[in-house]
């Protein structure tokens, strides 16, 4: 039975990404908590992104090509659930994310956003000259970004949508605005996803700037601490 159990709207934001998309529905379908809304967002795909979607129990959601902010953004929009998750199309969740999740929050009622470890791994059709050239970590790291989070809705629309006039670092900057709203949080010390490197992955033509985009970013937070301070002081 799960009337009783919290309702968790997954929004799977895609574009292209026919080759991967099963794989990542069937691994939230999967899923060890029963209660969910699976919503998947079609921005603007030309493959058979739609055929593979709607051959499974999802809500489907096409809408002109307008990047994965938009589209998750639009897949929030959609979504009826009390609790939000995202799962980016060529990525997997491990079965019992949800699980651990929300065994977290019904152990702490303040908690408004659980993160959780990511592992990363090679997508097999990945040839060894790819793999000599990226380098795919051993360890699971911490992860604070939107595949590995389960948060309750109303905290994230406090905290406000994904920006959609950003191309990279949308993760990072959403991240920083969660904690200026000082959201209450948690990482579980546990693997809730693998991240999957492959040749079109956007993490990867990304990774040479996320260093700078990182230093960047956390120094816009100091700044905008130090304006606030220097506000209240003059008051």
């Amino acid at each position: 039975m799960t009337s009783n159990l919290p309702l968790i709207s997954v929004i799977i934001p895609v574009y292209n990404r026919d080759r991967y998309l099963a794989e990542a529905i069937e691994s939230i379908l999967a899923q060890t908590y029963p209660a969910i809304e699976l919503i998947v967002v079609d921005d603007g795909s030309s493959d058979r992104t739609a055929e593979v979607a709607q051959s499974y129990p999802v809500i489907y959601h096409y809408q002109t090509n307008g990047g994965i902010s938009a589209a998750r953004n639009a897949g929030i929009g959609l979504a009826t659930g009390e609790f939000l998750a995202f799962l980016d199309s060529d990525d997997i969740w491990v079965t019992d994310k949800l699980s651990k999740q929300m065994a977290a929050f019904e152990s702490d009622p303040n908690l408004e956003a659980v993160f959780g470890y990511a592992q990363q791994f090679y997508s097999p059709e990945l040839d060894e000259t790819f793999r000599q050239r990226i380098r795919c970590p051993e360890q699971p790291i911490a992860a604070h970004i939107s595949s590995a989070m389960l948060i309750k809705r109303a905290a994230f629309l406090r905290i406000g949508v994904f920006d959609p006039q950003l191309k990279t670092g949308i993760d990072i900057s959403w991240y920083i605005s969660a904690i200026e709203h000082q959201i209450q949080q948690v990482t579980l010390p546990d693997v809730v996803y693998r991240r999957r490197l492959h040749e079109k992955n956007s993490g990867i033509t990304e990774r040479h700037h996320a260093n700078e985009r990182l230093h960047l970013l956390k120094a816009k937070l100091a700044r905008q601490r130090a304006n606030q301070s220097s506000s209240i002081q003059r008051f």
